[in-house]
């Protein structure tokens, strides 16, 4: 975390901290109140944040749900997201048997070819998706400024 302080004093960079709030069960002030404790102690102050303001809020995640929601339909009307109904009962037994194949565990894209009357189905149902990304399957590579491509 230095390094990016660094490099944003240096290119006139803004720090702005944003609190992910949204595991309800774990958020509390007092852990919130734990993390500036922690960031300052470390000697990491931020430009902008909940206990600060600036332009760039609402700076709890939480608090950006609509914000994101936006996003995440236009991510899925344009092809480049979709929903997801699998439990996490059915996602941990896919993953025992892959595991007992030896094979590493991952999410086998079950629902990618949903059609769109399977999803609006059972979304009046009721029950609630995540989003998952429709990654290509192919290798992506990126230039990273510190570890290169």
């Amino acid at each position: 975390m230095p390094y990016i302080i660094i490099y944003l004093q240096k290119n006139n960079g803004k720090f702005v901290l944003r609190i992910d709030d949204t595991d309800m069960k774990r958020n509390s002030k007092e852990s919130e109140e734990g993390i500036f404790e922690g960031l300052k102690w470390l000697g990491i102050n931020w430009d902008e944040g909940p206990d600060v303001g600036g332009p760039y809020g609402p700076y709890r995640q939480s608090e950006r749900l609509d914000i994101y929601n936006k996003y995440i339909e236009k991510l899925i009307s344009e092809g480049y997201a979709y929903y997801c109904f699998c439990s996490e009962e059915e996602l941990e037994e896919e993953r025992k048997r892959q595991i007992e194949q030896k094979l590493p565990p991952k999410y086998t894209g079950k629902c990618r070819t949903l059609t769109k009357d399977e999803v609006e189905e059972k979304l009046s149902r009721g029950l609630k998706p995540v989003v998952r990304f429709k990654v290509p399957n192919k290798i992506i590579t990126f230039n990273d400024l510190v570890r290169g491509n």
